[in-house]
């Protein structure tokens, strides 16, 4: 398990370049996401604001263009925290955050661990070591179905922790405070075969879901919610999991993590101008959300979902803003 914050993406493609493909397709547009930030211009062909993120731009010799934020310039931060309002949680927060859902889902509090202070003061944690107990009438498998989404998710640090985003601390595994690591951990204490390990890791994954504007960020999240697959299969079982698996879980991640403009719930920049005829005069309007401000009624290419629980396959695919409606 390398304790590295900065995920490499050569070696998910020397790994398997079906999975790096996956890691990279936007499952509405039937493309790859696309970068929807002017950073990388600077770079050259390819790099563009509507251009799509493809693998030989982010390997090789550019294998260090996409990075975590923390280890971002800090001019470049501040710029995407003016332009796109990019302003990550630290660790410790979204830990707090996540205590709450989780007490109001136990009805006890500290139920994964307890809040606490480091010698200078700064805000932290302890795991409790013992395994998760349950309340009456809910059990384990209650809770990894239960579904969560982590809206504009930047490097979804409430989903996963490998990294604390603001600081660039490595998190070991016991530590972990994402809520897939919580669903992980109940998982793997729950389980023992590598079956039913692989059944139950399959939910937690389909269980969650994150929107993100950019490219790079919604690439980060992905990676390291596919990252973490690895790293708890490795921690329950002390192998790795066989290919077939990681490619499973790299398909649900492409779907259940995508890119949306969460005002809209389109991919960005999609909307096109509608024709009008005023008076005689053919004149180009806003589409109707971009025009009267809703969250519904906008032309663009409406984001897709997939409600993996639904038995017809072909019924699972929504749109996100379907879910609005209910």
């Amino acid at each position: 398990m390398a304790e590295t914050i900065d995920i490499n993406e050569d070696l998910i493609l020397n790994y398997d370049a079906d999975v790096f493909d996956t890691l990279l397709r936007d499952q509405t547009t039937q493309r790859n996401i696309f970068w929807a930030t002017s950073d990388y211009e600077g770079l050259g062909e390819g790099f563009e604001y509507n251009s799509p993120i493809l693998p030989k731009l982010i390997t090789g010799k550019h294998i260090r263009v996409i990075r975590p934020r923390t280890l971002k310039a800090r001019e470049l931060q501040s710029a995407r925290a003016r332009e796109m309002a990019e302003v990550f949680t630290p660790s410790w927060v979204c830990n707090a955050q996540n205590n709450l859902i989780d007490e109001a889902w136990f009805g006890r509090k500290d139920v994964f661990n307890h809040e606490t202070k480091l010698y200078d003061g700064t805000p932290s944690w302890e795991a409790n070591p013992e395994p998760i107990t349950f309340p009456k009438g809910k059990t384990w498998k209650d809770y990894v179905l239960d579904t969560r989404l982590e809206m504009t998710c930047g490097e979804a640090p409430y989903l996963v922790s490998i990294y604390d985003t603001t600081t660039g601390e490595y998190i070991p595994i016991e530590r972990r405070i994402g809520l897939l690591d919580r669903k992980m951990r109940v998982i793997c204490e729950n389980t023992k075969s590598t079956e039913e390990w692989l059944k139950w890791a399959q939910e937690a994954y389909k269980s969650l879901y994150a929107f993100e504007w950019q490219g790079d960020s919604l690439l980060l999240a992905r990676e390291a919610m596919y990252d973490s697959f690895a790293d708890y299969y490795r921690y329950k079982f002390g192998t790795e999991p066989l290919k077939e698996s990681v490619k499973d879980i790299a398909y649900i991640i492409s779907w259940n993590i995508f890119q949306m403009d969460g005002l809209k719930c389109v991919i960005p920049n999609s909307c096109e101008p509608e024709t009008e005829d005023l008076f005689g005069n053919k004149v180009k309007q806003p589409c109707k959300g971009c025009k009267d401000g809703s969250i519904l009624g906008h032309n663009g290419i409406a984001v897709l979902v997939r409600d993996w629980h639904v038995k017809d396959e072909e019924a699972q695919v929504i749109t996100f803003s379907s879910l609005l409606k209910k």
